[in-house]
C-alpha cells in the first residue's frame, strides 16, 4: 500500500468520524429537546391531573374547605392567638345556645358539626376497617402477566397475578341527627343493596350499637344507619282526651291518625280508613298499646258518628273494659260469624248504592267508616268452633280485607302465632306491625321475606318494651321501629264517658248500640 493510500484512508476515517460526531450531536440535540417535551407534557399532565383532583375535593367538601382557608387567612393576617380567642369564643356561644334553646340550636347547628365531626373523626378513618372486617370490599384480581421459569428446567410457563387494592365503597355524605348518624356511600362494581342488608348486625356491632339499618337512595347508593342511643326506652303517653273535648270529628284525618313515637323522635301516625292492618306479637308485647292508642285519637270522630268501631273479642277481657265504645261486640265464634255477616250486608249495601258513581265512598254520618277490631284473629280461624264456622269467618274477612277498602271498612286483627295456618288471610293485610315475637321466622312470617336483614330484629325486644314493634306498608323497604302510646284502664273508662255516654252495660252478644242522644239545655237528660 502506497503512501498515497494511506492518507486517503486516513483522511475518509477522518471524515467519517466527523460525521458521526455530527450525527451524535444531531441525535443528542433531538433527544433533549424529546426528553424537556416529555419532562413538561408529563409536568403540565400532573399539574393538571392534581389542580383537577384538589379542586373536585374543594367542591365536594366545601364547607371543611371554606373552614381552613378562613382559618388559615385568620392566622396569616391576626396570628395564632386571636384565633385561638375567636374559637373559644364561638365555642363558648354554641355551649350557652345550646344549654338555653336547644330546639333550635339542634336544627340550625347541632347536627351539622356533629354530622362534621363524625365524618372526619369516626366514619372516614374507621370505615373503610368495618366494611373490610364485614365483607363489603370488591377483590380486584389484577391483570395476569405471564412469566418464564428456570431454562434450564422442563417445567411450562407458569401465568402470575399481580395483586391490586380491592375496591371500597366510598362515602359521599354524613347526616346525623340526635340519635342516628346516617352515612351515605357510593357502591363499587359487582356489589348490591342486599349485600349490606346481609352485614347490618356485623356493621352494627362494627360500630357498637344497638342498631343499623340499611336504605336504599339509589341503584348504586346506600345509607348506612346507625341508631346511636335508643328514644324509644321511655312509656309513650296516648292522646290527652280533655284536649279532644272541644275539637269536631270532622277535624280528625282519618288517613293519619296520631298512635304514638318512632325511633327517630317523631310522631308516629298511620291511616285507619283506607287499608287493613294485621298485629302480630307474644303474649304481653303491647297489642292493647296498638288497638287502643288510635281510637283514643279518633274519639271525636266517634262522638260524632263518622267512625263505628266493632270488635270481636275470643277472650272477652281486653275490650270488654271498653265495651261502650264498640257499636258491634262479639265474644263467641257464632256471635262473631253473625256480626262480620252484618259488616258483608252493610258493605253489599253500599256497594250497590255506590256503584258506578264514585271510585271511594266519602266518610259521612249517613256513610261511617266502620272500622272492625278482632282481637287474637288466629283464635277463631284456627282454634275455637267447629271447622264449618271457622271456614265461614275466614270467608267474611277474607271478603271485607278484599272489598271494604273502598267503601269505607278496615279490619284491624291481632294475632300471637302469625304463620300461614293461624292467620290464612295474613297476605290480604297491606300494613303490618311486628311487635315483641319469640322467632326470627315470625319477622319474616309478618313483615315479609328480608325484613329481618334490613333491620326489623322483633324477637330482641326486650319483655319491658311493651308496645314497641317494627312497621311495615305499602311502598316501604326499610322498617320503621314504633313505639304505641299506652292507653291506662282509667283513660278507657273516660273514653267511654266521652264517646259512649249512657250506653248499655257489656255483653257477649252481638249488639247495635244507638247513637249517642245529647242532653237538653240546662243538663237534665
Amino acid at each position: 500500500m502506497t503512501s498515497l493510500h494511506i492518507v486517503l484512508l486516513v483522511a475518509g476515517a477522518g471524515v467519517g468520524l466527523w460525521v458521526l460526531h455530527k450525527i451524535g450531536q444531531i441525535l443528542t440535540k433531538v433527544l433533549e429537546a424529546v426528553a424537556a417535551v416529555a419532562v413538561v407534557f408529563v409536568t403540565a399532565f400532573l399539574l393538571v391531573k392534581g389542580a383537577w383532583w384538589a379542586g373536585r375535593q374543594v367542591v365536594r367538601h366545601w364547607r371543611t374547605s371554606l373552614t381552613t382557608a378562613g382559618v388559615l387567612a385568620w392566622m396569616y393576617w391576626w396570628g395564632w392567638l386571636s384565633l385561638l380567642a375567636t374559637i373559644a369564643t364561638i365555642a363558648l356561644g354554641l355551649w350557652v345556645w345550646r344549654r338555653l334553646h336547644r330546639h333550635s340550636f339542634e336544627p340550625w347547628a347541632g347536627r351539622r358539626l356533629r354530622a362534621w365531626w363524625q365524618r372526619w373523626i369516626v366514619y372516614a378513618p374507621r370505615l373503610p376497617g368495618w366494611l373490610r372486617a364485614c365483607g363489603l370490599t370488591i377483590a380486584d384480581q389484577g391483570q395476569p402477566v405471564t412469566i418464564q421459569v428456570n431454562p434450564f428446567r422442563r417445567s411450562a410457563v407458569q401465568p402470575r397475578i399481580k395483586p391490586r387494592a380491592d375496591q371500597l365503597p366510598r362515602i359521599i355524605g354524613v347526616r346525623s341527627g340526635p340519635s342516628w348518624d346516617e352515612v351515605r356511600v357510593r357502591l363499587v362494581p359487582g356489589q348490591t343493596p342486599e349485600d349490606f342488608d346481609e352485614a347490618a348486625r356485623a356493621l352494627a356491632v362494627a360500630r357498637r350499637v344497638a342498631r343499623c339499618q340499611i336504605r336504599e337512595l339509589a341503584p348504586d347508593v346506600v345509607s348506612i344507619d346507625f341508631q346511636r342511643c335508643d328514644r324509644l326506652t321511655d312509656l309513650v303517653s296516648c292522646a290527652d282526651l280533655a284536649a279532644l273535648e272541644t275539637v269536631k270529628g270532622e277535624e280528625i284525618d282519618l288517613r293519619r291518625v296520631w298512635s304514638g313515637r318512632t325511633e327517630y323522635g317523631t310522631d308516629w301516625h298511620q291511616p285507619i280508613a283506607g287499608g287493613h292492618t294485621l298485629t302480630a306479637g307474644a303474649t304481653g308485647a303491647g297489642k292493647n298499646s296498638v288497638s287502643w292508642s288510635p281510637i283514643v285519637s279518633i274519639a271525636p270522630a266517634i262522638r260524632d258518628g263518622l267512625v263505628r268501631v266493632s270488635g270481636i273479642d275470643p277472650k272477652g277481657m281486653e275490650l270488654a273494659y271498653g265495651r261502650r265504645i264498640f257499636h258491634r261486640y262479639a265474644v263467641t265464634s257464632r256471635d262473631a260469624l253473625s256480626l262480620l255477616d252484618d259488616l258483608v250486608d252493610g258493605m253489599e249495601q253500599r256497594k250497590a248504592e255506590h256503584a258506578g258513581r264514585v271510585r271511594t265512598v266519602p266518610i259521612s254520618r249517613e256513610h261511617p267508616l266502620e272500622l272492625l277490631e278482632f282481637d287474637e284473629i288466629g283464635a277463631l280461624i284456627r282454634y275455637v268452633g267447629d271447622r264449618k264456622t271457622r271456614e265461614a269467618i275466614t270467608e267474611r274477612v277474607a271478603l271485607l280485607t278484599t272489598q271494604g277498602r273502598a267503601l269505607g271498612y278496615t279490619v284491624r286483627g291481632y294475632v300471637q302465632e302469625p304463620t300461614k295456618d293461624t292467620v290464612p288471610v295474613r297476605e290480604l293485610f297491606p300494613r303490618r306491625i311486628c311487635l315483641r315475637v319469640a322467632s326470627k321466622s315470625h319477622v319474616a312470617m309478618v313483615l315479609g321475606e328480608h325484613a329481618y336483614d334490613r333491620g326489623a330484629w322483633a324477637n330482641r325486644i326486650g319483655e319491658s318494651e311493651a308496645g314497641v314493634g317494627f312497621l311495615f306498608g305499602e311502598g316501604i323497604r326499610e322498617p320503621l321501629r314504633v313505639r304505641a302510646g299506652w292507653v291506662p284502664d282509667e283513660t278507657i273508662k273516660a273514653l267511654e264517658a266521652f264517646v259512649a255516654g249512657s250506653a248499655p252495660a257489656a255483653t257477649g252478644k252481638v249488639l247495635s248500640l244507638p247513637a249517642p242522644v245529647p242532653a237538653p239545655a240546662g243538663g237534665v237528660a
